[in-house]
């Protein structure tokens, strides 16, 4: 493994309380970006907050700029659209409060027989999601974060100890949380497809945890007269450059699809982004710290081998 910083001696427990203050700040923004959702005050996109969702078929390609200046300009605003090039086709999904006096659906599609006059098309598929919907589809994705912190306190806690599995759950939980703040005050559109992102990135701190908690216990073995901080030290020392090695691979990859990925998976790798950088982050100065600093963690962090 390529190592960029060879060996290092950060005294990263001694940055904590520095690391805990910025982390406050970034949970209680992700909190109240919460409790935005949840009243329906954040910019929620048609799965959450209901809509409309038509596909439309045109004999010739319709330029994704020119379809949205159409729906403007006739008070069809903030609508998502997204092509299928190689099938002139065309998704445009409209939020229910940007609906007008007639269905929406219909509207939609006298529009695009009104502005593009020569571009025949045909109805794909039209899809109506209410807020009843809406409101069950936040439920579940709720749920569904729930659970995998349960499997993620559930499998650290039979590999390690169980203080290593509720400390790897609240540094996810952190991750999770820093990047709907960050989607909140940018007023980014929560979607499924931004849930699925988050879900992503629960699975990726997890697995970058774990690596440094499985260096924690290899030194708990073969340094037996280190402080427990002195043991975590080393151990993020030691995995240091593996981590920032890992997390800028997959940040080379997600930075052009961010530039360049199109307005649908724009959002998407944003949200991945920085939950990588984020997740990073958590791993060295949030989970390992709360190993540390859990009640009644005297003595060893783990029974030594």
């Amino acid at each position: 493994m390529l190592e960029i910083l060879g060996k290092t001696n950060i005294d990263f427990m001694g940055k904590r309380k520095i690391a805990f203050a910025f982390s406050g700040v970034m949970v209680l923004l992700g909190l109240i970006a919460l409790v935005q959702i949840a009243r329906g005050s954040a910019n929620l996109g048609i799965d959450f907050a209901g809509g409309t969702a038509v596909q439309l078929k045109f004999n010739q390609v319709v330029r994704i700029d020119e379809a949205r200046k159409a729906l403007e300009s006739n008070g069809v605003s903030n609508a998502e659209l997204q092509e299928f090039g190689q099938d002139n086709k065309l998704l445009i999904r409209v939020k229910a409060s940007t609906t007008i006096e007639e269905k929406t659906a219909d509207r939609v599609v006298s529009i695009f027989a009104k502005e593009f006059p020569n571009n025949k098309f045909v109805v794909d598929s039209t899809v109506e999601i209410g807020p009843t919907i809406g409101k069950k589809l936040q439920e579940d994705a709720l749920i569904a974060i729930l659970i995998s912190f349960a499997g993620i306190i559930m499998y650290i806690a039979a590999r390690f100890e169980l203080r290593f599995g509720i400390a790897a759950a609240l540094a996810t939980f952190h991750d999770v949380l820093a990047v709907v703040g960050a989607f909140y005050i940018l007023d980014k559109e929560i979607t499924v497809l931004i849930v699925t992102a988050l879900l992503t990135l629960a699975g990726y701190s997890l697995t970058d945890t774990v690596v440094v908690f499985d260096r924690i216990r290899e030194n708990l073995r073969v340094r037996r007269r280190e402080t427990e901080e002195e043991t975590i030290n080393n151990a993020v020392n030691q995995v240091l450059s593996r981590t920032i090695v890992t997390s800028l691979t997959v940040v080379l990859v997600l930075i052009p699809l961010t530039l360049a990925g199109g307005e649908v998976l724009h959002d998407f790798s944003l949200a991945l982004l920085w939950g990588v950088i984020f997740g990073t982050y958590s791993s060295v100065f949030v989970a390992s710290p709360l190993v540390l600093l859990w009640p009644g963690s005297g003595g060893r962090l783990l029974k030594r081998g």
